[in-house]
């Protein structure tokens, strides 16, 4: 019996410092992270205070862009959205929306709103796609920048490879219908192309933020305001953490796996090498970065991916779970995905930082992570129930990644202050701050419950989006 008991200490004890040491890792990343997109932010500000983007507006050599909106059952939102498209400040880019065989009215308000008729278009695909049902262009020439594809419903990946196939212009743009642009946000995004030196800069992506209860006035975000629902109050704090603190220091580094599919810019050139967009997976946008990057690589081809801190584009989040646990759950599949087809690249030095950290840092904390987190918190109660570790362990452990949450959001939030302040009033700060405190007991659980729902759905081999029912912008 002794022995026995010696056996269970021995393994108590190997778990407790397996746990803590996760913890302690995954917090120490986190912490690394934050100090590397602090000082890329600081860099990054003080290098372009002084930039007059009105020259690169008037410049003959900005680049020409196509930026690609695809559109499914988006009633609600693509007329203000199309607006938006339409009039950013910028010269050389036309719009080309894709309409992946809604089921709602989406044709039909486009059609109106934007007085189109159908067109013949010289097309050379080099993507296969469904069928193309209509190109419509617009008799209004104040939206002569405007091509609208009506197709057979084929998925977002589909939709984005239309979209490659009929741009003109060397860079696309992509970007989900659904989201409200800043006014200068092709210009911050198209600045990089034009200061790369001796590497070739494949894609720029930028920052997205929260347009919920935000007003939007003739397709232009006039007043951010902190939604009143928790729900989409935590996700400006998640965005704001992943973006700013996250995404920046990736940039830093150079390995990027991800640019949003809600607002991305690529060489079309090496999107179309590459192969395009992947219809067979959920994490099209990712996916993609990973295989150019790779198709890069394998081809010693110097290149580089910028990354934007400039808050450029606005979209609507999920106010309720059913909606939030179908997008979340879409997210993990996604990442399973990616990283299943691409599994050469873990920890192949051939890959370079790629291979040796983006990759198996993602594998370890994105992938494994809600898993990891699942069976912990499992297994630690069952040792606590059965008087197996002391109640006082048990909350101290709680209590510590408790307060690192709060801490990390906290500094996301001084981030946020002291750089773009987009929430200006002093009520909103605090709206925040609150929301900080409650994420850990009410938001995280319902993301680690709709990633655990991603695992079950991958094995399940569930297919496509989901509907992702969209209540529209506030309008002014």
């Amino acid at each position: 019996m002794t022995f026995f008991n010696s056996e269970i200490t021995l393994f108590i004890h190997i778990y407790l410092i397996l746990i803590l040491g996760y913890a302690i890792l995954i917090m120490s990343s986190y912490l690394i992270l934050a100090h590397l997109s602090t000082r890329e932010l600081k860099e990054y500000l003080k290098k372009n205070s002084f930039v007059d983007y009105n020259v690169l507006l008037t410049s003959q050599f900005a680049p020409k862009l196509s930026l690609i909106a695809p559109a499914y059952n988006e009633a609600f939102t693509i007329e203000e959205n199309v607006k938006s498209l339409l009039s950013l400040n910028y010269n050389n880019y036309d719009v080309i929306v894709v309409n992946d065989g809604s089921k709602d009215n989406s044709m039909e308000i486009l059609i109106k709103t934007y007085d189109l008729v159908l067109t013949d278009l010289n097309i050379h695909p080099k993507i296969k796609t469904k069928k193309i049902k209509g190109l419509y262009t617009s008799r209004n020439a104040a939206y002569k920048k405007l091509i609208v594809v009506d197709k057979e419903n084929g998925g977002k990946a589909d939709a984005l490879n239309v979209g490659l196939n009929i741009a003109q212009h060397p860079y696309v743009v992509c970007i989900d219908v659904d989201c409200i642009l800043d006014k200068d946000s092709l210009l911050k995004l198209a600045k990089p192309f034009l200061e790369s030196h001796g590497k070739r800069i494949i894609a720029t992506g930028g920052v997205v933020r929260i347009a919920n209860q935000c007003i939007i006035k003739n397709g232009r975000l006039v007043e951010v305001n902190i939604p009143d629902l928790m729900l989409p109050r935590i996700q400006v704090l998640e965005y704001l953490r992943a973006f700013l603190l996250g995404r920046m220091a990736w940039g830093r580094l150079d390995g990027l796996l991800l640019i949003s599919g809600a607002f991305g810019a690529f060489d079309k050139e090496i999107a179309l090498l590459a192969g395009g967009y992947d219809t067979k997976t959920v994490g099209e946008d990712m996916e993609l970065v990973v295989r150019m990057r790779r198709y890069m690589l394998e081809n010693k081809i110097p290149y580089s991916i910028s990354y934007i801190p400039d808050p450029l584009c606005w979209t609507e989040a999920p106010e309720d779970f059913k909606i939030f646990k179908k997008q979340r759950s879409r997210w993990m599949r996604g990442t399973i995905e990616t990283l299943s087809l691409h599994k050469k690249m873990f920890l192949n030095p051939k890959y370079k930082l790629l291979g040796m950290l983006s990759i198996p840092y993602w594998t370890l904390f994105e992938f494994l992570a809600p898993a990891i987190e699942f069976i912990g918190i499992a297994i630690t109660i069952v040792f606590f129930v059965f008087g197996l570790i002391h109640w006082h362990f048990f909350f101290l452990l709680l209590l510590f990644v408790y307060c690192f949450a709060i801490l990390f959001s906290v500094i996301a939030l001084y981030s946020e202050e002291r750089t773009y302040h987009k929430y200006p009033k002093q009520a909103d700060f605090f709206k925040l701050l609150l929301a900080a405190f409650i994420e850990p007991f009410y938001f995280h659980p319902m993301a680690v419950y709709a990633a655990l729902i991603g695992y079950k759905e991958k094995i399940m081999g569930t297919k496509g989006w989901g509907e992702m029912t969209r209540k529209g912008f506030t309008k002014k």
